[in-house]
């Protein structure tokens, strides 16, 4: 019974159901976007990234933040294309927007919104998902209930706009609407040895949630407009000048 069910696609579609009334849904002609995530893809349900929904970044410190903004950038990059336009809603946004071409990110794309209160944020971000234009939607904020995560998620689910949600020192990590909850912390660059400068922007990367998927961690860099994973032992052991330095 199980081998003709496999064979007519019935298990496939069934499954493609279930994902479609969680919030995985991929519309008819989308375009199906490659971000180049190698073996983190295996994680995700459909074995993609999830566009057109909600993503919760956790960051406790300055280093942290600025190693989120430039992971959420990367992916921001391929989202976006050629002509895709971005929101990034916050209290004084803390990126360096000449910084976003370093990882495929026109600045003249991304709309900055600057607000002096952070209910004005939420509002402002579930507003923006509700806007089919949108290629994506950034939110710097701190706090965020489940109620009001619930009504970003359900606006996503309607636009497809995919949103990133980076929550800078939160008083709590509590539980969201959110399909998935990340944290990116900074690792030291390879350098070559001998060579002078500064290397790669190199990260581990959590993957701490994901619904309907397998949570992991990985260490990467962000090399030649691509995401690269670093080898076991390059991860585990410092770069020369450091050694040298201790």
């Amino acid at each position: 019974m199980a081998l003709p069910l496999l064979k007519n696609g019935m298990f496939n579609r069934l499954q493609e159901d279930i994902l479609a009334l969680q919030g995985f849904r991929t519309p008819a002609g989308a375009r199906k976007i490659d971000f180049g995530l190698g073996v983190m893809d295996t994680s995700f349900p459909n074995h993609t990234f999830p566009t057109g929904a909600v993503h919760e970044f956790i960051s406790n410190n300055p280093e942290s933040a600025a190693a989120t903004t430039g992971f959420m950038a990367a992916l921001l990059g391929k989202l976006m294309g050629e002509y895709g336009i971005c929101l990034w809603i916050g209290i004084r946004p803390i990126v360096f927007a000449t910084a976003l071409k370093a990882f495929g990110v026109e600045p003249h794309r991304v709309i900055f919104i600057d607000l002096s209160k952070e209910k004005d944020v939420i509002w402002a971000v579930e507003e923006a998902l509700k806007c089919e234009s949108l290629a994506a939607v950034v939110g710097e904020l701190r706090e965020i209930t489940f109620t009001e995560s619930r009504r970003l998620q359900l606006a996503v689910e309607q636009s497809r706009v995919t949103g990133f949600l980076h929550r800078c020192n939160p008083r709590a990590v509590n539980t969201l609407a959110c399909v998935s909850r990340w944290q990116i912390t900074p690792m030291a660059s390879q350098l070559e040895e001998g060579m002078p400068g500064v290397g790669y922007p190199c990260w581990r990367v959590q993957l701490q949630k994901i619904r309907n998927g397998e949570p992991g961690e990985w260490e990467m860099q962000w090399a030649s407009g691509k995401f690269e994973y670093l080898p076991k032992e390059a991860a585990e052991t410092p770069p020369a000048y450091l050694r040298q330095t201790g």
